[in-house]
């Protein structure tokens, strides 16, 4: 009885540290323990919102998190062209839209194991997840270096992080 409920309480110790849940990891280039992460971000997709430091506009990149684990930047929504907006001839398949709020170029099929960008003194970066946004400036501090990637978790980690910007 002693040797099954050992076997029993091993296997589940076990199973809370397998690496299991993918997440969305933004952490410190420098300080990989300054992360926060988020489940939502591979089911349902995030963009990168900024102020653009030449046109001012805001700038909203859409990415997806492939089955691979990759991420892909698939459509660009700005409201004037500026210094780093892409043109959609440099993409084959790209679509080029213009609406009453501005431009969106659409397929741009992107793919990035992981990118990294800095938090802008004045650039507002945030990251939109479904109808929430959280500023990057509320968890690190301007000028720091983000690694954007695709990491996965245990349960024993998930539920030990108090950085999740799902709300868990």
């Amino acid at each position: 009885m002693k040797k099954l409920l050992f076997l029993t309480v091993s296997v589940i110790i076990l199973a809370l540290n397998l690496p299991a849940i993918r997440t969305l990891s933004i952490s410190n280039k420098k300080n990989h323990s300054e992360r926060i992460y988020s489940i939502r971000a591979v089911k349902d997709g995030f963009s990168v919102n900024y102020t653009h430091s030449v046109n001012k506009g805001r700038v909203h990149d859409y990415y997806r998190i492939l089955d691979s684990g990759q991420l892909e930047l698939y459509k660009t929504r700005f409201v004037s062209y500026g210094a780093g907006i892409p043109e959609p001839y440099e993409t084959e398949g790209a679509q080029f839209l213009v609406t009453d709020d501005g431009y969106i170029i659409e397929n741009l099929h992107r793919r990035l194991p992981c990118f990294v960008m800095a938090v802008g003194v004045i650039a507002e970066h945030s990251v939109a997840i479904g109808d929430s946004e959280f500023f990057l400036k509320d968890f690190f501090k301007p000028q720091t270096s983000l690694v954007f990637e695709v990491k996965r978790l245990s349960i024993i980690k998930l539920i030990s992080k108090r950085s999740s910007i799902d709300g868990y």
